[in-house]
């Protein structure tokens, strides 16, 4: 049981709230602003209304999920400087400039075509228009890139210096942007994007099929979903394994709290399950198979990997944490790529639109991917403890000098405003995916005046009247 009279804990479970609560919005508007970017690209090549039917239907969802997003990434700035102004003082001057060049070149780029995406379709050119959204979902992947640079930087250190004052500071760009783990990093988090807005799709597809096996729209979403799954989840499951190969070599001892290994062995085995105990150094119950641990870590099956007792206690991860949320990640990753396969026989048989129970398991399956990323980013937030930034700076040192009360109290305001806010965004999103692209959805989200007169609203109407007075006009 946490000790919730330290302003540390408390200020921890803070940051691990609100990033969990963030890294979902994000895992799904990547995605879904590459899905958006395809489905407007097969409207413009094949001239199929049906895609651009699909394409407004995500597009709403897209803007309230863009939102949220953004809302909830601003909090996360300030607890820097309310619960961490040690860290951000030590780390500002390598981890500010690369924040900054994220707003730069990401939000910008997001911000200023967002409008022309959400609200230019009737009033710019086609090749504009599709030009905008393909600028939308590549601000989304920079966006990707540089906080991948900078947490990848907090996990694997490198191309810095320390000034007089104890402060990081940069002495090479291209090796604190580029660190070592960067690369595997950012190609694991964009693909579990992918997979995540894959799932979402294909649940609401599916669940639109096992009403209707014939909704158009929903035969298009369900199929494109299954594609990503087929393709995506392998592609995912040898990005796990490059990912692992890397921090096994620059963070040893967080793969030996994934692997629940206390010992340093040659030939070490997979332990499936157990019970990680710290205070004991073992795990127990463990069910295992022989050697496969070093086989897969090592890709040798007499691999030596270390256990946790080669480091002292205090510089060791919490061990129970991180080896369950890994297996929660590793499970969900293995059930998306199985759905793949299953969609891929289906589809060869000619059946993927009347499979029901696979529709069925894609419905329960919708959730998935954030339960995943949720679980991957506990397994590599907790891993790195006891650092801020590994093997330099402590979690101890980096908390600013405030009191318990303090942060408990703005632990509880999160909580509530979180659920509130977030939780009635939720609520809405769900209510439209439970339409189908068909019923169509209420496209005038523009801005609204203080007159209470939208733009498209007015715009439609100068247009209708143009012309009633050209047909009556052709009348007389």
């Amino acid at each position: 049981m946490p000790d919730l009279t330290d302003p540390l804990i408390l200020a921890r479970i803070q940051f691990a709230f609100t990033v969990s609560a963030h890294i979902v919005f994000p895992a799904f508007s990547i995605g879904l602003a590459s899905f958006l970017a395809v489905l407007e690209g097969l409207w413009l090549w094949t001239r199929d209304d049906s895609y651009l039917k699909v394409f407004k239907y995500w597009k709403v969802i897209f803007a309230v999920t863009f939102g949220m997003g953004v809302v909830s990434g601003i909090v996360m700035s300030y607890q820097f400087g309310t619960n961490w102004s040690v860290f951000s003082d030590k780390t500002g001057p390598v981890l500010g400039p690369l924040m900054g060049y994220e707003v730069m070149s990401a939000f910008f780029l997001e911000a200023g075509f967002l409008g022309v995406m959400l609200f230019g379709m009737e009033r710019v050119g086609r090749r504009l228009h599709f030009f905008a959204t393909l600028m939308v979902a590549v601000g989304t992947l920079f966006s990707a890139f540089w906080i991948l640079s900078v947490n990848s930087w907090m996990q694997t250190p490198q191309g810095y210096a320390i000034n007089d004052v104890g402060q990081f500071i940069p002495a090479d760009w291209w090796a604190v942007v580029f660190n070592p783990s960067f690369p595997y990093r950012l190609v694991h988090m964009v693909l579990a994007a992918y997979l995540t807005t894959a799932f979402v799709v294909g649940g609401v597809g599916a669940w639109h099929l096992l009403r209707n096996a014939q909704d158009r729209g929903a035969r298009i979403m369900f199929s494109m979903a299954m594609w990503m799954a087929l393709i995506v989840a392998p592609l995912q499951v040898v990005a796990g394994d490059f990912h692992g190969l890397n921090t096994l070599e620059h963070q040893p001892a967080k793969i030996a709290a994934m692997e629940g290994h206390y010992e340093t062995r040659r030939g070490a085995p997979l332990i499936l399950f157990g019970l990680p105990d710290d205070d004991a150094e073992e795990t127990r119950f463990a069910v295992e198979i022989p050697k496969l641990g070093s086989l897969i870590l090592t890709h040798d099956w007499d691999g030596e990997i270390k256990g946790l007792k080669d480091w002292p206690k205090e510089d060791r991860p919490p061990a129970a944490i991180i080896f369950w949320s890994f297996r929660i990640m590793v499970a969900i990753g293995m059930a998306m790529a199985a759905i793949g396969l299953w969609s891929g026989l289906m589809r060869l048989r000619g059946r993927l639109y009347g499979a029901r129970l696979l529709q069925w398991c894609a419905v329960a399956m919708a959730p998935s991917g954030f339960v995943a990323v949720v679980a991957g980013w506990i397994t590599t937030e907790v891993g790195r403890q006891p650092w801020t930034v590994y093997g330099l700076l402590r979690t101890t040192e980096s908390v600013s000098p405030i009191g318990a009360a303090a942060v408990g109290a703005s632990l509880v305001a999160f909580i509530v405003v979180y659920f509130a806010v977030f939780g009635a965004g939720v609520f809405y999103i769900l209510r439209l995916m439970s339409k189908t692209p068909d019923a169509g959805i209420d496209e005038d989200i523009g801005p609204t005046r203080a007159a209470g007169i939208t733009p498209a609203a007015a715009v439609r109407a100068a247009r209708d009247l143009l012309r009633k007075a050209k047909t009556q006009g052709q009348g007389d």
